[in-house]
């Protein structure tokens, strides 16, 4: 760590820092490259954070890079500051109140193994936006579990009609295809455990479609708020820890 940064004597200040440097940047100023970098380097570096880092800030490996992306990305002062503030939310929240999904690490983790960059973007899409904008945090809920389902089918070699296949109707594939559907279990137990996972999917479909962003609204449209945002997160993120997981053992 630049030694002109000594005074800033915790990970949340220096993030907060990272934070107002990439607002300078992108609004007219000049901050200092080298600050970036090495702030950016510890977090990427810190394993407890690195999950909550953004893309962009990943990718952008100097403020050079960063003003290339901004630039194009909003055009206004205004939007870049609102951009860069939302995407920082879950991490400086996290730093401050260490508040987080119990099950985020091991999801995170099980996403990373998946070797799908899509999938993990569309996770980490959906834990920022759960506070900034619930509409998209629910659509990207669904994605994640869509996603999935279709990366196992493609996998296993399974034929499916990718521009119309519902939700639901993807997940019974894959379900099938990891033993997983009620009618293949004789346990009543299972079967009511199974069945609900399913009822779960089928309802991540159709409350993205009722307040999702992917439709139009009309005059009389709800509004989503936080909790809804975070309902569908967090259920998403548990059938995507479970479908890897039973996916992995069926390999081994």
């Amino acid at each position: 760590m630049s030694s002109d940064l000594e005074h800033l004597t915790n990970l949340y200040d220096r993030v907060e820092y990272l934070q107002n440097l990439l607002i300078d940047m992108a609004t007219g100023g000049a901050p200092s490259n080298v600050h970036y970098q090495a702030i950016r380097q510890e977090i990427l570096d810190a394993q407890t954070v690195s999950h909550l880092v953004p893309r962009w800030v990943r990718v952008n490996r100097s403020l050079a890079q960063f003003w290339q992306f901004i630039k194009n990305e909003f055009g206004t002062y205004a939007e870049r500051r609102t951009f860069i503030w939302n995407e920082f939310s879950p991490l400086l929240g996290y730093l401050e109140t260490g508040a987080t999904h119990p099950a985020q690490a091991s999801i995170q983790d099980a996403l990373k193994k998946f070797d799908s960059e899509g999938i993990q973007f569309a996770w980490n899409k959906a834990i920022s936006r759960k506070q900034s904008d619930p509409e998209g945090a629910i659509t990207i809920s669904r994605t994640i579990v869509e996603s999935i389902c279709k990366h196992i089918l493609d996998e296993e070699g399974v034929e499916y009609d990718a521009s119309s296949i519902e939700l639901s109707e993807l997940y019974k594939l894959v379900a099938k295809q990891l033993n997983l559907a009620p009618e293949q279990h004789l346990e009543p137990i299972f079967k009511q455990i199974l069945g609900g996972c399913s009822g779960v999917v089928s309802g991540l479909g159709a409350l993205r479609n009722k307040l999702g962003d992917a439709h139009g609204k009309g005059k009389a449209g709800v509004k989503p708020q936080a909790r809804h945002a975070e309902l569908a997160v967090n259920l998403a993120g548990s059938i995507a820890l479970f479908l890897i997981a039973t996916y992995e053992a069926k390999k081994t």
